[in-house]
């Protein structure tokens, strides 16, 4: 199949790059490298088996030749970008969307969206399940990113309904790896950097607030699974093992063998207290689950942290 990748140079949309490809797929990863990045995707440039695009999926969008699929991962995610640039986080989620999927309409292509658990907001139900409607803060600090997450959703059902396209949407849980950001805020791999030079560990509030790891192999096999099914309504993918970060801050001191200390400081305007997926629907209807243990996952993306170091 021929399938563009908007974001594919990112985190999760470069290892999608590489899954896709080494199925014998042919891939166009699009992206304006805002919070993507080259390094990424290079050895799929260089020996020519992906074509790259430098677009913002924010403007039209004009692809030659046939689609088979086109899948929506264009946004940058953490929440150091939420402060940076929330105005492009907006754009992306609405006019992003919007460009990405009348492109798909136009070549009578699937489409898949890459959604997030960020639209339960700070959940007042515990595990989230597919049919909870959230609990977000329509005009806090984190708004940009939840409220473009859930415009998302609806143009994906929209365009489903009124132009009977085909549409998948997953609603990825905190996910980690290799490639991530060093820089973008994200707890683990700031956790990991400050172990590795001996710094405190930041950890906001006590500590007490919860969250559930997928490792980025694990989470694009669901994807895969996700784009080949016939399921319309949102999926949630993410690994349902909670933990509290004071308890990840710790299992990264004990892996990395560090001295840093844990350093608190106060939590950040609408944090979710709690956040564990409930998988079922992808149990039960792709047969996925995750298959990585947290230790394992921990020590991968250690490794490739040394090795930037």
């Amino acid at each position: 199949m021929r399938i563009l990748i908007a974001g594919g140079a990112g985190f999760i949309g470069s290892h999608l790059c590489d899954s896709l490809i080494s199925r014998g797929h042919r891939v166009i990863c699009l992206d304006n490298l805002l919070t993507g990045s080259m390094t990424n995707i290079a050895h799929l440039v260089k020996n020519g088996s992906m074509e790259f695009v430098e677009h913002d999926v924010t403007e039209p969008l004009q692809i030659d030749g046939h689609l088979d699929y086109v899948l929506h991962f264009a946004s940058p995610a953490s929440p150091i970008d939420f402060q940076r640039i929330p105005l492009e986080i907006l754009k992306v989620g609405s006019l992003g969307t919007l460009n990405a999927l009348e492109l798909a309409n136009h070549k009578n292509a699937r489409f898949l969206l890459a959604s997030t658990s960020e639209v339960y907001g700070d959940p007042l139900v515990h595990p989230q399940r597919e049919d909870y409607w959230g609990n977000v803060n329509p005009v806090g600090s984190r708004s940009v990113y939840d409220e473009a997450k859930r415009f998302a959703e609806a143009a994906t059902m929209a365009y489903h309904r009124s132009r009977g396209l085909d549409t998948r949407i997953a609603r990825i849980f905190n996910t980690y790896g290799p490639r991530m950001r060093g820089s973008d805020g994200r707890v683990i791999i700031t956790f990991i950097s400050q172990a590795l030079r001996n710094q405190p560990l930041t950890v906001f509030g006590d500590g007490s607030q919860t969250r559930s790891f997928c490792y980025v192999s694990d989470l694009v096999e669901g994807i895969c699974k996700l784009m080949l099914s016939d399921l319309h309504d949102p999926v949630n993918l993410g690994n349902p093992e909670e933990l509290t970060i004071l308890e990840l801050a710790r299992r990264v001191l004990e892996i990395t063998g560090s001295n840093s200390g844990i350093e608190n400081r106060p939590l950040p305007e609408n944090d979710p207290k709690l956040r564990r997926p409930d998988i079922s629907r992808a149990h039960e209807l792709l047969g996925w689950s995750p298959q990585v243990p947290l230790s394992e996952g921990l020590l991968w993306t250690i490794d490739w942290v040394k090795e930037l170091q």
